[in-house]
């Protein structure tokens, strides 16, 4: 089990006060699960560079943004991929994240991370939390990321909606407020459903993932419509699957400039080893 230190542990909301005594131990301390996920397959340059500029122009949305909701226009724009990259990248700059997977209706999070728990047994999720089969404890996770906490989505459920609009909802944000740096909600496409817009409500800011030829810009500004108007700050978009040597312009001026100043984005010691053989 791990815990989150008491110093954080301070809610005025009845209910979410009620959850952390019902799981508090002898060091009052709330416990939790730890799983262990994928880290995946090493990012290139490329990659790691538009994640550090993405964080960064985050941060500088201000300090009073804290909680981010990301979705997209349709399925298989790779919203959640970059969700658990922001994070990552977020916690190297040592900030304590949560992320959670909202997506009750077809959910790929946790497969995809190969997410199993430390000590065995069932993950649990958000649906288990809303539906109020479980306590907050039970759906909260460390992971083997530092500083990386996850929420996932849970079984699928025919009422997503209908549960993320619960008050359960809104203290289960209000008590992460108060324990992470950042939460980013991972949300089921605005263009397949209407859960983000629900979602929305509790966010500071939201952002668009948007992959390359394949949403029409007509779909992209009606998901920034529908956005909007739950009130909602748009944050950006994030252009994603991007294939940069087809790509006239991003591929030419990417590694133009950058293959200049920094190199094609291979390790050094790959570099090494190809010149010792060229030799």
């Amino acid at each position: 089990m791990t815990y989150i230190p008491d110093v954080l542990v301070n809610s005025n909301n009845k209910e979410t006060i009620k959850l952390m005594e019902q799981s508090t131990t002898e060091n009052n301390k709330i416990s939790m699960g730890r799983v262990l996920i994928n880290e995946g397959k090493k990012q290139s340059y490329a990659m790691r560079e538009g994640l550090r500029t993405l964080r960064t122009n985050l941060q500088f949305c201000g300090d009073d943004v804290q909680t981010i909701l990301l979705t997209s226009c349709i399925p298989d724009e790779g919203k959640s991929t970059v969700t658990v990259n922001l994070a990552r990248a977020m916690t190297e700059a040592g900030n304590l994240v949560l992320v959670i997977d909202s997506d009750m209706r077809k959910s790929v999070l946790m497969n995809r991370l190969q997410a199993k728990p430390e000590a065995g047994g069932q993950i649990y999720g958000l649906s288990h939390f809303l539906s109020g089969q479980k306590d907050f404890s039970d759906v909260f996770y460390s992971t083997n990321i530092p500083g990386l906490y996850m929420v996932f989505a849970g079984p699928s459920v025919p009422n997503p909606t209908e549960l993320l609009e619960k008050q359960y909802f809104d203290e289960l944000i209000e008590l992460s407020r108060r324990h992470f740096d950042y939460i980013i909600i991972d949300c089921a496409p605005i263009g397949a459903a209407i859960d983000a817009a629900v979602i929305a409500r509790q966010c500071d800011g939201a952002v668009i993932v948007v992959a390359q030829n394949t949403a029409s810009a007509k779909m992209v500004v009606e998901t920034k419509k529908q956005l909007e108007a739950s009130g909602v700050r748009i944050l950006g978009a994030v252009l994603n699957k991007v294939d940069m040597k087809k790509s006239s312009y991003y591929g030419h001026y990417y590694g133009k400039y950058y293959g200049k100043y920094y190199g094609d984005g291979e390790d050094d010691d790959k570099k090494h080893r190809r010149k010792k053989k060229d030799e």
